[in-house]
């Protein structure tokens, strides 16, 4: 699927014509791609190593820094405990959830901390950094969704601010034939919109229109991004969240650990998400008449794929 790329080099909020590409990739495909986004090649390969590096302790180690009953939200999640909705097996994936460092009095009471690795020099920075910089770009994706649907370019600003977002590091390791299921089941993301890093590895796959598993695999340069659920409610479906996944490999020769770095832009948990008026007409009736909160959403959502 050679799916639509954009480039911020000069970035403009109302550049229309940029707006108009994103928004309808969002409607079409749910997928899109951004080149020239601004964030450091150095800072991406960075946090990469570092991601492999603390995939790479001793399981008794790494089981220091899960957080019972978090939900999986921050630190360490084992392999073989995320289970995507209507999936027979376990994904076959570990990973770490790094939030938002920058909480304001409200929030910081009630949301969950983020692990330090004091053990590895250099992590807590390197993923501080990168988050923030995504949480930046994010926000200027955000405003040119908001303007293709015809609101206010900043509608997203003060409803992502102190958003739940996550930066996940993710290991695929090898596969081992004896157990069950594929590296990642087919399913759609919770939040509003991803923004992945490390889509040059072969694996990644989505869900055309025919019903037909595409592959997407782009070089290191660009990050693509697709459509949440939550987005998708908020927009009474015009925008689609895609449904993809990762199979393992098909030749036995390229069998080896696997690794990604997605970051899930989330509203703020006491937004309420209600349909966008300009998203019903007479045509397209409000799927949604009741609202839900954004952090409850979340809830059922973890609850659905094993992590509560």
């Amino acid at each position: 699927m050679n799916i639509p790329v954009n480039s911020f080099k000069n970035f403009d909020s109302g550049n229309k014509e940029i707006a108009k590409d994103i928004g309808l990739a969002c409607k079409e495909f749910g997928f899109f791609a951004i080149k020239d986004h601004g964030i450091s090649a150095d800072l991406i390969d960075d946090t990469l190593n570092f991601s492999k590096e603390i995939f790479n302790l001793p399981l008794k180690s790494k089981m220091n820094y899960q957080q019972c009953d978090g939900a999986g939200q921050r630190g360490y999640t084992p392999f073989g405990i995320e289970k995507a909705i209507n999936a027979d097996s376990s994904d076959q994936k570990e990973f770490w959830h790094h939030g938002r460092s920058n909480w304001d009095n409200k929030h910081k009471i009630i949301m969950p901390k983020n692990e330090k690795v004091d053990s590895i020099k250099g992590f807590n920075d390197s993923l501080n950094k990168l988050y923030c910089e995504l949480d930046n770009l994010g926000e200027k994706i955000l405003s040119c969704i908001a303007t293709f649907l015809e609101i206010e370019p900043d509608w997203f600003n003060n409803k992502i601010n102190q958003g739940n977002s996550i930066l996940r590091l993710i290991h695929y390791p090898p596969v081992d034939n004896k157990i069950r299921g594929i590296r990642a089941a087919p399913h759609e993301d919770i939040n509003l919109i991803t923004l992945l890093l490390g889509t040059q590895q072969e694996g990644l796959e989505v869900l055309d229109r025919n019903n037909q598993w595409v592959p997407i695999i782009t070089n290191s340069e660009v990050i693509v991004c697709n459509v949440g659920d939550m987005l998708q409610r908020l927009t009474n479906h015009k925008l689609k969240s895609t449904t993809h996944r990762v199979i393992n490999p098909i030749n036995d020769g390229k069998n080896a650990s696997r690794y990604s770095m997605p970051f899930f832009i989330h509203l703020n948990p006491s937004f309420s998400i209600k349909t966008l008026t300009k998203c019903i007409d007479k045509k397209n009736p409000n799927i949604y008449p009741e609202e839900i909160l954004a952090n409850d959403f979340l809830k059922m959502r973890l609850n659905a794929i094993n992590l509560t």
